[in-house]
């Protein structure tokens, strides 16, 4: 069996394991995005989580030609016809179930297989209807899907579904590119080893996942707590009440994965970018009046430049701008009178050339 590399192994990357963490804790937040470029561990550390938590045979990755039916499953008509009975074909939903669904560059999926996806990890359920027939099963997963903004964008309806996302990027430092680069080399050559030196952290953050769950429910939300959340979705002037919804659900997993039995600004402040910044509204600023104050260019030479004259500035000026010229000014041209001008009589409309003539002509 091909080993996973260890999730406590992963260098760097803080804020995608911990958001990987309260996706593990807490089903129920709507699924993960991950967005960042190419070589940056998305998928690297989506399976790692999978193998902590002892579901990696249920690691599901969903290829990007899969059919609806690849995915949600297909009944069987024909059997009822031939044996009334109902056949259900499973698809890749039902595999997934009590694991993980990987979904790598979501953004290049049609937009309806991204809504089932959705709803499917919120309720926890897939219904399949096929030619008046009907079939559910339970569908319990955790939802990763990543992107990379290079490749295309994803809607703001499909953005705002997903309940947490991460914009990752490279490597900090030298420092850290020779670390990661350090690590992977040593695992490839004994994965069995490295594994093993890593057990007893990787037991240790498992249990504690597994602690965080079991107390979810009894984690409290104070009043105070609740305006502060809902605050902080009125400033970021998200549209609807998802937001408030997922962020109150990620601090209370926040919490819970820290061991307190309440919540606290602290959690809040950690998870609140996890649930904003895919759904954060940017406004321009409102334009300001133009100030009757100089600005710091055209203020007085005489500040910067006191032994020049404010007359000398201004001839310095006319001699700046004689060489520029004058933009939107022409020279005068002649116009010539109305008895120079010469009209001619239009053969199809004479009436219409001699009134015209008769206007340029000075009235007695």
């Amino acid at each position: 069996m091909q080993s996973t590399f260890p999730f406590t192994a992963i260098i760097g990357q803080e804020s995608l394991k911990t958001a990987l963490v309260l996706s593990a804790i807490d089903q129920h937040l709507g699924g993960l995005l991950i967005c960042g470029p190419r070589g940056c561990g998305k998928s690297t550390a989506a399976r790692s989580l999978a193998d902590l938590l002892q579901s990696n045979h249920h690691f599901v990755n969903l290829p990007l030609g899969a059919s609806e039916d690849r995915v949600i499953g297909t009944i069987d008509a024909q059997k009822i016809l031939d044996k009334g009975e109902v056949k259900f074909s499973p698809g890749l939903l039902h595999k997934a179930n009590q694991g993980m669904l990987y979904v790598d560059e979501v953004n290049l999926l049609p937009d309806h297989l991204i809504d089932i996806l959705l709803d499917v990890s919120a309720s926890g359920t897939n219904y399949v209807e096929r030619d008046g027939l009907s079939h559910q099963h339970d569908a319990i997963f955790i939802l990763v899907g990543t992107m990379n903004p290079d490749e295309g964008e994803l809607r703001p309806q499909i953005l705002d579904r997903f309940g947490l996302m991460v914009e990752l990027s490279g490597p900090a430092s030298i420092e850290e590119r020779i670390q990661i680069t350090t690590q992977r080399i040593t695992f490839d050559n004994d994965p069995a080893l490295f594994c093993s030196n890593h057990q007893t952290q990787q037991q240790t953050l498992s249990d504690k996942i597994a602690r965080a769950k079991s107390t979810l429910s009894s984690v409290r939300l104070s009043e105070t707590s609740t305006i502060n959340i809902a605050t902080l979705c009125h400033d970021a002037q998200v549209e609807g009440i998802r937001a408030d919804i997922t962020l109150t659900r990620a601090a209370i997993a926040y919490a819970s994965f820290s061991g307190d039995s309440e919540v606290t600004e602290h959690h809040i402040d950690t998870v609140k970018n996890f649930v904003l910044c895919h759904r954060r509204q940017h406004t321009a600023p409102p334009s300001s009046a133009p100030s009757s104050a100089p600005s710091p260019s055209t203020s007085s030479t005489a500040d910067t430049e006191p032994n020049q004259s404010p007359n000398n500035n201004s001839a310095a000026e006319n001699q700046s701008t004689e060489k520029q010229g004058q933009w939107g000014e022409l020279a005068p041209q002649s116009i010539e009178s109305s008895a120079e001008v010469s009209f001619k009589t239009s053969t199809k409309h004479p009436s219409i050339s001699a009134l015209k003539k008769n206007s340029r002509e000075p009235q007695n």
